[in-house]
């Protein structure tokens, strides 16, 4: 009887430990659903690769400064103009949140070169201004591109909106997938590259926010990236700190050296011999003119050679006499801190660029009229040392180290 007791008990407590035990494995099993709810893997999270906030970075409503909106020029300076006034963002494709963020995306995403060694990104460096630091940039299979990669800093205002050195690009949208298909850069398709981009995780997902549907098409790839681009605008180096707190570009700058006051004023000079600075960098943007002079480009020559043989620039895509040798103009804003200089990056300091214009411009036949003297002769700016050193110190002031190290430009990937 007392072992028929002891047997019934024994039963009860496996009975209860077994419960328990289930009980136990049912609370585990839940946690681990609700942790892996919070916390899911990376096959459920198409963006897990990626280091993207969870609202998105503001690309679309940046208010600029004043001096970006408005020329505060006097009238003697007939060809300037605000920044914003050079805009080249088309109405078919504003700047947005989404839209930017697979910019961003697809400019560090190194599966779009043949062999998955070369991004955008490869050949513009964020730390230095968008641009590269060696005379001419590496492809996929380590050849080497034709020119110089220009630096991307405010892209966005350089008003006819055409792309490269020959400006053979006729818009933004058109220039960001002609590397893509470059045989030296990155070798693709454009079929491939809508392919590669289909086919990454985070596809869905981001051309769903961009465009409100998943498709993926070359337009849309083009659309991404030339928002991306455009959203590169640089206005918080030194310079706009100054600018920021008096009412014209041609005052002194209290938080500026004597020195950096010095170069500006040499910048903007009219009392040279020679025609000022800000006659081929114009408005507070620091670009190319407004208006073409001759209709179809605003691309210039410095004078950099005496003739054009093997790099006739401009003249390589309009077919124009008028336009051998002469390229685009890119923005001085973080000049300091890409060299190598020029198309072809032959100068490596900017001491060397202040030399050429102080001694070196060469008789091109289609030299800027600017740099002619009233004989026809390529002007000479004679600059002193200490001219020289002031000028320079001055384009150090359009150095933006906010820019260049703002997060929402950086690599997304982990």
């Amino acid at each position: 009887m007392q072992q028929s007791v002891n047997l019934k008990k024994l039963n009860q407590w496996v009975v209860a430990i077994l419960l328990g035990a289930t009980l136990v494995l049912s609370l585990f099993l839940s946690s681990c659903k609700e942790a892996e709810s919070i916390n899911p893997t990376p096959e459920d999270n198409p963006l897990a690769e990626l280091d993207l906030p969870e609202t998105p970075y503001n690309y679309s409503d940046v208010t600029l400064p004043v001096h970006f909106t408005t020329n505060a020029y006097p009238a003697r300076f007939q060809f300037q103009f605000a920044a914003s006034e050079s805009d080249n963002t088309p109405a078919s494709n504003p700047v947005t949140d989404h839209g930017a963020t697979l910019g961003r995306v697809l400019f560090y995403e190194k599966d779009l070169s043949k062999n998955g060694t070369i991004a955008c990104a490869s050949c513009h460096k964020q730390e230095i201004g968008f641009s590269d630091d060696v005379i001419l940039s590496e492809g996929f299979e380590g050849g080497h591109t034709r020119r110089h990669s220009m630096g991307l800093t405010n892209a966005r205002f350089y008003d006819t909106g055409k792309f490269f050195w020959d400006e053979r690009a006729e818009t933004l949208e058109d220039q960001v997938l002609m590397p893509f298909q470059d045989a030296v850069e990155m070798g693709l398709t454009l079929e491939e590259v809508v392919q590669i981009v289909q086919d990454q995780p985070y596809a869905a997902t981001l051309f769903t926010q961009a465009f409100g549907d998943s498709e993926v098409t070359s337009d849309r790839i083009a659309k991404s990236l030339a928002q991306f681009v455009r959203s590169m605008m640089s206005f918080n180096a030194k310079y706009d700190a100054g600018r920021s707190r008096v009412n014209s570009p041609l005052e002194d700058f209290p938080n500026f050296t004597d020195q950096e006051n010095l170069g500006k004023r040499l910048f903007n000079a009219q009392n040279l011999a020679a025609p000022s600075c800000n006659a081929c960098h114009l408005s507070e943007a620091f670009v190319a003119p407004l208006l073409a002079p001759n209709g179809s480009t605003i691309a210039t020559n410095n004078g950099l050679d005496a003739g054009s043989s093997e790099d006739q620039g401009v003249y390589e895509t309009t077919g124009i006499n008028g336009h051998r040798g002469k390229f685009k103009v890119p923005s001085l804003r973080n000049i300091a801190v890409r060299p190598p200089y020029m198309h072809d990056g032959r100068f490596a300091s900017l001491e060397e660029v202040i030399d050429h214009y102080s001694t070196g411009i060469q008789a091109h036949p289609t030299l800027q009229p600017f740099l002619k003297d009233n004989m026809g002769n390529p002007v000479k700016y004679d600059f002193t040392s200490s001219e020289k050193a002031a000028l320079i110190a001055f384009l150090k002031t359009l150095t933006d180290t906010e820019f260049l190290s703002d997060p929402k430009f950086s690599d997304p990937f982990k």
